[in-house]
């Protein structure tokens, strides 16, 4: 396959050149580029190199890849990287891959990069097919996809996972028909929902405050030194009265819940799960705030005290501060609590948050074997105020 230079929208893809080193190396120690791709860690001057010489020539040599050097078209200066990491010739597929160097973010580079690219891969690769996947939890990678015009579809577990980083990507496709031309609207701006989230799961989960009465509270990332409480407070009789956690409750359980929901749901963004602690850092309860894929403006809400902490005032002040930061910072229209009849503690925390019970829903739910009747609730922005 014979090297090729694009130029469009002010931007300028081409062959990656020996020169080229320098400024590949300084790019590749930006963190967000060492996390969530394969680059060689600690990324070196060789490396650099090897990449803009030895294997991106053969790349293009053997028809198995179309590496290009993303620039600005008026000055040259090199903003990022952007091609085809792999070539299918027996499907017409390709998989195109991206990075942008920290001093070109924030201006569309991949966005358009991409775009021009895949325009060039099915006008003269005459490609059917491009493909797209990153590893779950980079959210800036999908949202440069779904602005490209790239359709996500769903989950696969990687071949090449970056080392640390989870095992588990998700997968998009484009077909030519779907590519905007040039000058087209880029969809899912910086006002939009899935932008916002973008901006939020992107990164790590925050850190809110409440007040409960003299104690302030600290609402953070669940961690493992949570979890002997988490297991003590599972085994409680109140506990397994009212909720759904596994009975006999043992430690694993605590272990497998952080690892393979509560971690994995942050970096999906489907889900948050906040550790509610004391001055001194001590777990003393946990709130969830769940969004349903179907319902993206309406999450749902969980939660459970330690027993020594019960009575405190500490959930309706940290159920407050979550649903705030759910409607102000996730753009959420809606928060939903629902609780098993006859659970007036968990009734009581959620109206003092300032949730309206809107009636029962009878038969509601399947509760240790049994159908059970569940009191729902519902909490708007406007009730905050």
């Amino acid at each position: 396959m014979e090297p090729v230079e694009i130029v469009e929208d002010g931007l300028l893809l081409r062959p990656w050149r020996a020169e080229d080193a320098d400024a590949v190396h300084r790019a590749c120690q930006d963190p967000d580029i060492q996390r969530w791709t394969t680059v060689p860690r600690p990324y070196r001057p060789e490396h650099a190199v090897a990449f803009v010489t030895t294997l991106s020539a053969t790349a293009w040599a053997d028809g198995t890849g179309a590496p290009f050097a993303v620039c600005d078209a008026a000055t040259g200066e090199l903003l990022a990287s952007c091609g085809l990491v792999s070539v299918d010739q027996a499907l017409d597929s390709g998989e195109v891959g991206y990075w942008t160097a920290p001093w070109a973010r924030g201006r569309g580079v991949a966005v358009r990069a991409t775009r021009a690219m895949a325009r060039w891969a099915f006008d003269a690769l005459k490609l059917r097919r491009l493909t797209w996947q990153a590893e779950i939890g980079n959210h800036a990678s999908r949202l440069v996809a779904l602005r490209a015009g790239f359709r996500v579809e769903g989950e696969l577990r990687l071949a090449h996972p970056a080392e640390g980083g989870r095992p588990e990507g998700w997968i998009g496709s484009l077909l030519p028909a779907e590519l905007a031309a040039p000058g087209d609207p880029v969809p899912y701006g910086p006002d939009t929902l899935q932008a916002r989230r973008a901006a939020v799961f992107g990164r790590p989960q925050p850190v809110l405050f409440a007040t409960a009465g003299d104690t302030e509270l600290r609402l953070r990332a669940l961690e493992e030194r949570d979890l002997a409480e988490v297991t003590h407070t599972c085994q409680d009789e109140q506990t397994v009265r009212w909720t759904t956690v596994p009975h006999p409750y043992r430690p694993e359980h605590a272990e497998s819940f952080l690892r393979d929901l509560v971690r994995p749901a942050w970096a999906r963004g489907t889900a948050v799960t906040f550790a509610v602690a004391e001055p001194d850092d001590r777990w003393v309860a946990s709130v969830d705030l769940r969004i349903p894929p179907g319902t993206p403006l309406v999450a749902d809400v969980g939660f459970m005290t330690a027993p020594h902490a019960r009575g405190r005032g500490y959930l309706p002040a940290a159920l407050t501060a979550v649903c705030a930061w759910g409607f102000t910072t996730l753009g959420l229209a809606r928060v939903e609590w629902r609780a098993n009849v006859g659970n007036t503690a968990s009734r009581r925390a959620a109206e003092k948050a300032g949730f309206t019970v809107e009636g029962t829903l009878r038969g509601g739910v399947q509760h240790r074997g049994e159908r059970q009747d569940v009191w729902v609730g519902g909490l708007l922005p406007e009730d905050l105020a």
